[in-house]
């Protein structure tokens, strides 16, 4: 019995480190796919994180009010993919966005992102289906 013990305890431990692999979630649940909104805005911030990236961008809403929309995008290793890089985006930089809004509060500015339109270039920034630009 003596001899599974560090085996057991290893496998144990192994386990309860690799829990978090499998919380991600899909995207599908969170935003309305079928709905696309398109908006013109400022960059406030851009995050170039995992599991995704987060593009914070200050524009109008259609009521003509400044909202300050939190776009979830790709993991970093898909928008590098895609020929994006860290510092894609500067504080200040003007662009066209196109999102799927969030299900659950639409108007909140939670969005998903879908695509960029930046100094003249389209970037696909959601998790779609692979896209080339």
């Amino acid at each position: 019995m003596d001899k599974w013990k560090i085996p057991g305890l290893a496998g144990l431990a192994l386990l309860i480190h690799s829990l978090p692999l499998f919380a991600h979630h899909g995207t599908a649940g969170s935003y309305d796919q079928n709905k696309v909104v398109k908006i013109k805005g400022t960059v406030k911030e851009f995050r170039w994180r995992n599991p995704h990236s987060a593009l914070f961008i200050d524009a109008k809403d259609e009521a003509g009010k400044m909202v300050t929309y939190s776009l979830e995008m790709g993991s970093p290793n898909t928008l590098a993919k895609r020929g994006w890089t860290r510092d894609i985006f500067k504080a200040g930089d003007e662009m066209v966005m196109e999102m799927h809004p969030s299900f659950t509060n639409p108007t909140s500015g939670e969005a998903m992102s879908r695509e960029i339109q930046l100094n003249g270039k389209t970037l696909k920034s959601g998790d779609q289906p692979e896209e080339k630009y």
